[in-house]
């Protein structure tokens, strides 16, 4: 009888994990045509409609970017997290009260100068996306919960305070009745980058992104996240003050989703209204995991799911198919993904059984 065995491999696949990415993204989009198929869509014809919906021209290509970029702050939050083996499921509720920090300094402020309004904007959306990824991290400290459930409970009771707010004391009174806020002044909306649609939020992407590589490779602190994600208890008894770690992290991880709040609403919408909740933190979820936490592919990634997301909205104008298929295809890319990485860290040996004689 053939024995099989699952052994960890001493050496990295190198070239062939390029090749298991591959072949796990095709069989994510096998799985996607079937699903097509049983909803009554040609799975061919879907497929091809999305991916010319996505990428198929200049403007397909530039909805992708501007969704990529809320998209990669949230991930680069969560990643944080995740190298610290902390999960934060959070990010949509901290996307939420960033948006809504920006929100009332922009209403506040609605006579002052870009210079003084835009930097106050981040920094008090930066404050409370912060304060609410401490919220958790504290009581996981103190009181034992699970910040899987106590983050995920988070995002309806920050999405909800954002539907209080627009629907009441911030409800343009000139709205005819919809719930939105008036909108931003001159001053505090992040404007294009020359003549082109991209606001300056892509730059703010950028430096992020670098400012978050360079702290993990080249900081003291971010030595000791990595090395307590690795291995929390030789962390502590190496002297890695790792409670510390885990507040700091989710505070930094809501501040970075709270920051993505802050420019979907200065420099998409241009005011706060429910619209704004597009699932970009629960996207950054997917992004985090395929990008396995490393920044440049988490931008790759980011710019792959937003592109998707434009793609199955061609899908639901030309084919009339739901909505919620972006939400199917997201999921089993990263099951596929996910099952993918075995192969990559593991080799399967068969070997014969010998006869017992």
């Amino acid at each position: 009888m053939p024995l099989i065995r699952v052994v960890k491999r001493q050496e990295p696949l190198g070239w062939g994990s390029c090749l298991v990415l591959a072949a796990a993204i095709g069989l994510s989009l096998l799985l996607s045509g079937i699903v097509l198929y049983i909803g009554g869509t040609s799975p061919i014809e879907g497929i091809v409609v999305l991916f010319k919906g996505a990428f198929g021209n200049r403007y397909a290509l530039e909805d992708a970017i501007i969704k990529a970029t809320p998209i990669f702050l949230c991930s680069l939050g969560v990643a944080l997290a995740f190298k610290l083996q902390v999960w934060n499921i959070g990010a949509e509720g901290q996307f939420a009260l960033g948006a809504v920090g920006a929100t009332w300094v922009a209403l506040s402020l609605p006579e002052s100068p870009s210079y003084v309004v835009l930097p106050l904007m981040i920094i008090m959306a930066a404050v409370a996306g912060g304060l609410w990824g401490l919220i958790p991290a504290v009581l996981r400290q103190k009181l034992k919960t699970n910040e899987i459930i106590v983050t995920l409970m988070m995002n309806y009771i920050a999405i909800l305070i954002l539907d209080y707010l627009v629907y009441g004391i911030w409800k343009d009174p000139a709205s005819f009745g919809f719930p939105m806020t008036p909108e931003f002044s001159e001053a505090a909306i992040v404007g294009k980058i020359g003549s082109t649609n991209y606001s300056w939020g892509l730059v703010h992407c950028l430096v992020l992104g670098v400012s978050f590589w360079v702290f993990l490779k080249y900081s003291r602190l971010g030595y000791e996240i990595k090395a307590s994600g690795d291995n929390v208890r030789a962390a502590k008894y190496a002297g890695i003050p790792y409670d510390r770690l885990v507040m700091l992290v989710m505070v930094l991880s809501g501040a970075l989703a709270a920051w993505a709040g802050f420019l979907e609403a200065s420099s998409t919408i241009n005011r706060l209204q429910p619209s704004i909740m597009a699932g970009y933190g629960y996207t950054a979820i997917v992004v985090a995991w395929l990008a396995r936490l490393n920044p440049f592919y988490i931008g790759v990634a980011s710019f792959m799911l937003a592109g998707l997301r434009v793609g199955v909205e061609g899908l639901q104008l030309d084919l009339q198919v739901p909505a919620a298929f972006g939400g199917i295809i997201e999921g089993l890319l990263l099951l596929t993904v996910l099952a993918g990485g075995l192969f990559t860290s593991y080799r399967i040996v068969v070997t014969r059984k010998a006869h017992e004689h």
